[in-house]
C-alpha cells in the first residue's frame, strides 16, 4: 500500500528550506541573526521592565567617575562620556535596530501590497494614477522626504494631547522616523507587485475564477496572493538592512532618535572623541551594525535564490 503523504508534493516553503540548508554561509548568517534577535529580545525585556516599574534603565544612568575608561573585564568595550557601559548601549541601539526596520515594515508592506495589487489587477486609470504617484514619490531624494517627515510627524506627536499617552512608551523620535520611512519605502514592493499582479490577471486560474463569478477582491487577496506572498518576505530581507541603514544616517543628522542609543546616535557621539584616542565606542556601534547588514544581505540573497522559481529551475538545469 502507498502512503499517500509520500506522493504529495513538497511545498515552497521546504524546498526554500532545503536549498538554504545546502548552502553553508547562508546557515551562518542564520546563525548570527539568530543571535541578534535574542539580543533585541533581552534589550526589549530591559528596557520595558524598567519603563513598567518606573525607574530609570541601568543603560541610561551615568557615573562620570568612570567616564571615557579603556575596555577592561569590567567594561569591554569601556565607557562612553557619561560613564555608561558601551556594550549596554550597543545591545538597546540593537532594539532600536530591530524596532525601527519592524514598525516601518508594517506600514511599508500594507501600502505597498495593496497599491501593486490595486495597480496590476485593474490596471487604466487606476494603473496610471498608482504609476504616477509612485513616480512622484520615488523622483524625490529619500533622506530629504524622510527628514521632512520626520519633522512635521515628530512636531504633530509632540504637540498632540492625545499622542502623550503613546509617547510615554515610545520615543516621538522613533515614531516620526518609521513613519517618514514607511511612507517613503513603499515604492519599490509597489512595482515588484504591480509586476507580478499584471502577469498573473491573465493566466488561466484567474480567468476561470472571473468567468465563475468569482469578486475581483477574492481574486487579489485570495487567488493570486499567495502566489506572490514569497516576494514580500524576500523585500522584507531585502529592505530590512536598508532600514537600519538609514536609521543610523538621520540619527547621525540629529533627526532619529533622541533619548533612546541608536546606533547613528552612538557613532555620533563618539567621533567627537577620536581625537582623544576612544577608538572602542565607534567601533563597538559600527561593528555591531556591520555583522548584522552583512548577514542580512547575505541571507536575504540566498533566501531570493531558494524561494524564486525561475532561479531554482535555472539552477536545476546547470547541475
Amino acid at each position: 500500500m502507498n502512503d499517500a503523504s509520500t506522493n504529495r508534493p513538497e511545498s515552497l516553503w521546504a524546498i526554500a528550506w532545503q536549498q538554504l540548508r545546502r548552502k553553508q554561509i547562508a546557515m551562518i548568517c542564520l546563525a548570527i541573526l539568530v543571535a541578534y534577535a535574542g539580543i533585541w529580545l533581552y534589550a526589549e525585556g530591559n528596557f520595558w521592565s524598567a519603563k513598567l516599574r518606573g525607574v530609570t534603565p541601568n543603560y541610561r544612568i551615568s557615573n562620570y567617575a568612570i567616564r571615557n575608561q579603556p575596555p577592561s573585564a569590567t567594561h569591554w568595550l569601556g565607557t562612553n562620556y557619561a560613564g555608561r557601559d558601551n556594550v549596554s548601549q550597543i545591545v538597546q541601539g540593537t532594539r532600536i535596530a530591530f524596532e525601527i526596520a519592524l514598525l516601518t515594515s508594517c506600514i511599508v508592506i500594507p501600502i505597498g501590497f495593496a497599491l501593486g495589487a490595486l495597480a496590476g489587477f485593474f490596471g487604466r486609470k487606476i494603473d496610471t494614477g498608482i504609476v504616477y504617484l509612485y513616480s512622484v514619490v520615488g523622483s524625490v531624494p529619500g533622506i530629504l522626504l524622510i527628514t521632512a517627515i520626520s519633522y512635521v510627524v515628530r512636531g504633530a506627536v509632540e504637540r498632540s494631547p492625545a499622542m502623550q499617552t503613546v509617547t510615554r512608551y515610545a520615543d516621538s523620535g522613533l515614531l516620526a522616523v518609521c513613519i517618514g520611512m514607511g511612507f517613503t519605502g513603499w515604492v519599490g514592493l509597489c512595482r515588484l507587485i504591480r509586476a507580478e499582479y499584471l502577469k498573473h490577471r491573465e493566466r488561466q486560474y484567474v480567468l476561470a475564477a472571473r468567468a465563475i463569478g468569482v469578486r475581483p477582491a477574492a481574486i487579489m487577496f485570495r487567488h493570486i496572493a499567495p502566489n506572490v506572498a514569497h516576494l514580500i518576505i524576500i523585500n522584507f530581507s531585502l529592505s530590512f538592512p536598508g532600514l537600519i541603514l538609514t536609521e543610523a544616517v538621520l540619527s547621525y543628522l540629529g533627526v532619529g532618535i533622541a533619548n533612546e542609543p541608536s546606533w547613528g546616535a552612538i557613532i555620533n557621539d563618539a567621533k567627537q572623541r577620536l581625537w582623544l584616542g576612544n577608538w572602542w565606542e565607534l567601533a563597538g556601534a559600527t561593528a555591531a551594525m556591520f555583522f548584522l547588514v552583512l548577514a542580512l544581505n547575505l541571507f536575504g540573497d540566498a533566501l531570493r535564490d531558494a524561494l524564486d522559481p525561475k532561479l531554482r529551475t535555472a539552477e536545476t538545469k546547470t547541475a
